[in-house]
C-alpha cells in the first residue's frame, strides 16, 4: 500500500510561482508512475502532469504547457510539480496519484493511490 503526502500548497499572486511537493511511502516508488491532478470548486477533476518511474518521461496537460514541470526524485521518494506563471484559472486542490504501471497515464482512472490533496489559491 501506497500513503501519498501532497505540501507545498499556499497563495499567490498571478504570475507567482510555487512547488508542490508529494512525499510516497510503502512499495518501490521508481516502479509506479506518479501524476498531479487538480480539481477546482464546481469542476471535474483534471489531468495536469504525469511522469514516469524513472523520470526520464514526462507528459503535462496544454492548459500548463510551459508553466509547469513535473520531476521526481526516487532516491527522496519524492515527487515535484513546479508551477510558474500562475493564472487565476490555476487555483484549484492539487492532488498527486500514484499508479503500479511503466508508461505516462492522464486518466484518473488509471492511478491506484491519491493524497489528500493542496490547496492552492491564485488572486490578485
Amino acid at each position: 500500500q501506497v500513503q501519498l503526502v501532497e505540501s507545498g500548497g499556499g497563495s499567490v499572486q498571478p504570475g507567482g510561482s510555487l512547488r508542490l511537493s508529494c512525499a510516497a511511502s510503502g512499495g518501490t516508488f521508481s516502479a509506479y508512475a506518479m501524476g498531479w491532478f487538480r480539481q477546482a470548486p464546481g469542476k471535474e477533476r483534471e489531468f495536469v502532469a504525469t511522469i514516469e518511474g524513472s523520470g526520464g518521461l514526462t507528459h503535462v496537460a496544454d492548459s500548463v504547457k510551459g508553466r509547469f514541470i513535473i520531476s521526481r526524485d526516487n532516491a527522496k521518494s519524492m515527487v515535484y510539480l513546479q508551477m510558474n506563471n500562475l493564472k487565476p484559472e490555476d487555483t484549484a486542490v492539487y492532488y498527486c496519484a500514484g499508479t503500479s504501471g511503466r508508461f505516462l497515464y492522464a486518466q484518473s482512472a488509471s492511478y491506484n493511490y491519491w493524497g489528500q490533496g493542496t490547496r492552492v489559491t491564485v488572486s490578485s
